[in-house]
């Protein structure tokens, strides 16, 4: 009986402690998982809608279109840059005054802040969403002081127009970007020169006391007719015309200049230029309010304190 009495016992001891431990683990459980160990505890992100998710693609492939874009940019910059310095015997243009450096700067820019707001649409990444929404309100701010200061220097648009090209009318033999654009204003506007064709007389290469023989000339583009049997191209066409009188000179090539056409054509295109600029800030502001949507998603409004 003793030895029943004892084996009872020993069976019941463990029961009994197995129910204490149970009972404490069953109090542990009770507590907060955070409570528990605070350093593995990790916030599961909310399941996205189908509206969000919506948002996130149409931003991916939104940014992809504009990284394209930039890349392209880029690519005419770089292009343009190497081009010039593979033309043997030219002497190049410093890089500050290089018009192909607008295009590397404008699709680097534009390159990086896409491909920042691809890989945050894409991975949901809150810091890649906030660097492309800061980007593209810094850059909204820079084209929005570009116009007041515009705005505001209406008056001296003309003399700015006309200094930059006489710089462009003093370069037009040693940069080509620059010769192509003046080239291109005089044949579409019909005119030759600043104020009148007469203006060439500055260029080291076109006045009468230079050495070659493009002297007393202006530029083939200023010609009435650059057309040699209506189908070649005739790049004398307005050789020596600094030389004849107006009267003889304006059977040949355009006597009136490019500023007085040039600022009555920037006034017709007031329209398209604000419309223009409407369609960027548009651009930019469906960009900023898709990567707001989809912070929104991913980080709580209390997490943004």
């Amino acid at each position: 009986a003793r030895l029943s009495m004892q084996a009872s016992r020993l069976v019941e001891l463990p029961y009994s402690s197995s129910d204490d431990d149970d009972s404490s683990l069953a109090g542990d459980t009770d507590l907060p998982v955070a409570e528990q160990d605070p350093g593995v505890w990790c916030p599961v992100p909310p399941r996205l809608g189908t509206f969000s998710q919506c948002v996130r693609y149409l931003a991916f492939l939104w940014n992809l279109l504009f990284l394209l874009l930039g890349l392209l940019a880029l690519a005419v910059g770089v292009w343009g840059l190497l081009a010039k310095r593979s033309l043997g015997g030219e002497r190049l243009a410093p890089l500050g005054s290089d018009p192909m450096l607008l295009f590397v700067l404008v699709g680097l820019g534009a390159s990086t802040v896409s491909l920042a707001g691809c890989l945050g649409a894409l991975r949901s990444s809150p810091c890649l969403l906030r660097f492309f929404v800061g980007a593209v309100l810094a850059f909204a701010g820079l084209e929005v002081l570009g116009g007041l200061l515009l705005l505001a220097a209406r008056h001296r648009l003309r003399d700015a127009l006309r200094d930059a090209l006489l710089l462009c009318l003093l370069r037009y033999q040693e940069e080509p970007d620059l010769r192509f654009l003046v080239d291109e204003v005089q044949r579409s506007l019909q005119c030759c020169g600043l104020g009148s064709y007469r203006d060439w007389e500055t260029n080291p290469y076109f006045n009468c006391s230079a050495p070659g023989v493009q002297a007393c000339s202006v530029p083939d583009s200023c010609c009435l007719d650059p057309w040699q049997n209506g189908t070649v191209a005739n790049a004398q066409c307005a050789f020596g015309a600094l030389r004849l009188g107006d009267a003889a000179a304006g059977t040949v090539v355009h006597l009136g200049g490019c500023v007085a056409q040039l600022s009555a054509w920037l006034r017709g295109q007031v329209g398209g230029i604000v419309a223009g600029a409407a369609v960027l800030v548009l651009v930019e502001a469906a960009g900023v309010l898709m990567a707001l949507k989809m912070l929104g998603d991913i980080v709580p409004v209390g997490v943004w304190d």
